[in-house]
This record gives structure tokens, sequence and C-alpha cells, in this order.
């Protein structure tokens, strides 16, 4: 089987990582810090790297998973990085949830290494990576999509190609604008129905089998009614990524009246301490 590279092992990349090894996979990892990726190699049977650039030699496929552009580019352009030993035909796939712009930068690099990049962010939050059910959109061209596909189905329940590189990013950007208005909406209505009087539990079991119904209501309704918040997708990275989709959006000419004000709540919640909750968080505005 292909040998591959996973580069960052956080509380995605280190359950992506290992669905590969498990799939049968010879895996060489890379994370910033050396004692994650020690433990990663203990608990999977792989092989940690001491640097980007020594993962990725002799890789089919190299995976990346990091926090955001300056991240990104570090682990593949920097001293270290990933390009320096990316083999010719290999394909980089990167799950970072970063821009669009950086993603066509880097696929550019790696075009002129002859090699092959494709933007690749998921969807699904740590419980999807762990249980290998990550929803992954992506950007590139078809013929190294193709290949990386049924490698990535080790942690997806779906991966598509959405179009070009940097198409993937765009569509986590939809996703991103579709979930902070969701979880907007759910935190309003919670707070009405405990304001209103109502058994906040049996309105959920009754709502979520109508139209109201939604991921995040199944997933998060209950522990939004019984304040808890520590698990799940960091407000700051949910900040971090409604950033990226407001500037895009100007870049577009895209209107996100709605998602600029969620985003301007989510600073709310920063200010409260909550930086590290849940995006369900929200509702703590409601009081």
């Amino acid at each position: 089987m292909a040998k591959l590279a996973f580069i960052g092992l956080g509380v995605m990349g280190f359950p992506m990582a290992g669905h590969l090894a498990a799939a049968g996979y010879d895996v060489t990892v890379y994370n910033r810090t050396p004692a994650r990726a020690k433990a990663w190699a203990t608990k999977y049977g792989g092989a940690a790297a001491p640097t980007p650039a020594a993962a990725a030699t002799g890789a089919a496929i190299v995976f990346s998973c990091v926090g955001n552009d300056d991240d990104l580019r570090a682990v593949t352009i920097g001293p270290d990085g990933a390009f320096n030993g990316l083999e010719a035909d290999a394909v980089f796939v990167d799950h970072t949830t970063a821009s669009a712009a950086v993603a066509r930068e880097l696929a550019a690099t790696a075009q002129a290494q002859a090699a092959h990049f494709i933007d690749a962010p998921v969807s699904g939050g740590q419980a999807g990576a762990e249980n290998g059910a990550l929803s992954v959109m992506c950007g590139g061209a078809s013929e190294p999509f193709d290949r990386v596909e049924p490698v990535i189905a080790a942690y997806a329940k779906a991966c598509q190609l959405m179009g070009p590189v940097g198409a993937g990013q765009l569509t986590k950007m939809v996703n991103q604008i579709a979930i902070a208005g969701l979880l907007q909406g759910l935190s309003e209505a919670l707070a009405f129905a405990t304001r209103a009087g109502l058994d906040g539990a049996a309105v959920l079991d009754v709502i979520s089998k109508g139209a109201a119904g939604s991921w995040q209501m199944e997933n998060r309704g209950r522990t939004m009614l019984a304040d808890k918040f520590d698990f799940g997708f960091a407000v700051d990275w949910m900040r971090k990524d409604l950033g990226i989709c407001l500037a895009e959006a100007d870049a577009n000419g895209a209107a996100l009246p709605v998602t600029a004000l969620i985003d301007q709540f989510y600073k709310d919640v920063q200010a409260m301490g909550g930086a590290r909750w849940d995006t369900s968080s929200l509702i703590k505005r409601l009081g």
C-alpha cells in the first residue's frame, strides 16, 4: 500500500492519521510538538519524523491539518517544509480550513515541482474524525483526486470534488456560514423556550422531528440547555473561519449581514472567557 505522511496531529489530525494506519497504510507523521507525534507512533505503530520535509520524503500522498494560512505555509514552504521533500507526481492534500487564496498559492508551487495539490477541508468535528465519519469537500484536478479519494475514505463518510483548487475552501465557507446562522437561531429558540417556562428537553424532542430539526439541534441542543460547552469546535476557531468567509465575501461581493453579526456575537463570547468553548455557546450571551 502507498506510503503516506500526515502533518498536524491536533484533535482532528491525530485520529484521522490513526484511521489511515488502521487501514494498513505506512504512515509517517509530523507534529510541531514532538511528544504528540511520538504518542501517535506509539499508539498506531507508525513513524514520527523530525520535520515536515522528512515526513514527506518518499510519500505518495502527504496530508496536512493545521491551524490557519500561516501555519500551512510554515509546514509546506517553510525552511523544513513538506514541499522540500515532496516527490514528483505526489499529491499534497490539505485538510486545514484556510483561505482559497493560500490553496491556489500552494497549488502553483506544487505544480512547479511537478506535484499536485488538493484543498480538502472537512466538516464533522472531533467526533467525526474519531469515528471516521467526516465530510470532505475538495478542490483540485480530477486525476489526483481519483487517487486520493479511496485513501480519504479511511476517515470520511463523504468526499466530493467541488471544482478546481480553492473550491473545497469555498465550500467549507458555505458550511460555516450555514452553521453560524443555525446556531444563533437554535440559541434564540432555546432561550425563548426557557423564558416561556417550557421544558426545553421536551421541546427538543418534538421540534427535532419536524422542519426545525438539524445536526446542531440533535447534537448540541441538550448540552446547550445543560450549560455544557467544554468540548467541540472552539469559538476561537470559528471566528478564524468566519473571518475567512467575510474576507472572501468582500472580494466576491456576496452579502453576509447575519454572518457578520454573529461573528461579533462570538467576539462577545470570547470576552466572557469562552474562547475555547464549543460554538454552541452563543446561547450564553442570551442569559
